[in-house]
């Protein structure tokens, strides 16, 4: 982003993208807990007063992303049962609303399959060769990009990620951890504004997505 800040704490209508997506989540009924794993040395948090609910709990992260989801979810396995589902998601997508929630979450009951929000993708897409040369042009009706909340049952969920990380293999969500422990992971399809916050022109496009979604609310 190129922020003197971690993107979580950039602003949005005069709340950080981390406030955004932790009230939605905590907007949820069928939620009973939130926790957030949060840079050792993080300074901002405690300045959050949405941190301070009582449904929402800390614990330090890690350097990749597998390390922080691990942390949490090792303080939940501290209370929660290894069956329980739980869902991850990125502080980074502050567009996140309460429908999406629930489709995934009904979806992933209905089937007694974990899973993930993910949009279909549109465009056409390339394959990049050498040089900046197209390779091939791939088949874009099999092809989703990934989002967040990715849903799964808890101890699963811990299970695959440490074994990921035992064997040195790289997985840059969840959903890929399920699938290299052999886990099915079911597609459920999410909305284009649940954007996650990545390069300076995403904030405007995720204001808007904002402001759509409240102008909605009041309709």
């Amino acid at each position: 982003m190129g922020a003197e800040q971690p993107k979580q704490y950039l602003q949005l209508a005069g709340v950080t993208l981390l406030e955004h997506s932790l009230r939605a989540l905590l907007g949820c009924p069928r939620i009973a807990g939130i926790v957030v794993a949060l840079h050792p040395q993080d300074s901002h948090a405690e300045t959050l007063a949405v941190l301070r609910d009582a449904r929402v709990k800390t614990v330090s992260g890690g350097t990749e992303r597998s390390d922080s989801v691990l942390a949490a979810l090792s303080h939940l396995l501290s209370w929660a049962d290894p069956g329980d589902w739980v869902l991850v998601h990125d502080a980074a997508r502050p567009c996140l609303q309460s429908a999406d929630i629930n489709r995934l979450i009904d979806a992933v009951i209905a089937r007694d399959t974990g899973g993930i929000l993910a949009q279909p993708i549109v465009d056409t897409v390339k394959q990049a060769a050498g040089d900046a040369l197209v390779a091939r042009t791939l088949d874009r009706t099999i092809l989703w990009r990934a989002q967040t909340p990715q849903m799964f049952r808890l101890g699963q969920l811990h299970q695959a990620l440490h074994q990921a990380q035992t064997q040195g293999l790289a997985v840059t969500d969840e959903a890929s951890a399920m699938e290299l422990a052999g886990y099915p992971v079911q597609l459920v399809a999410g909305p284009a504004g649940n954007l996650k916050v990545t390069v300076p022109a995403d904030l405007p496009l995720a204001a808007w997505y904002l402001q759509a979604a409240a102008a909605k609310a009041t309709v």
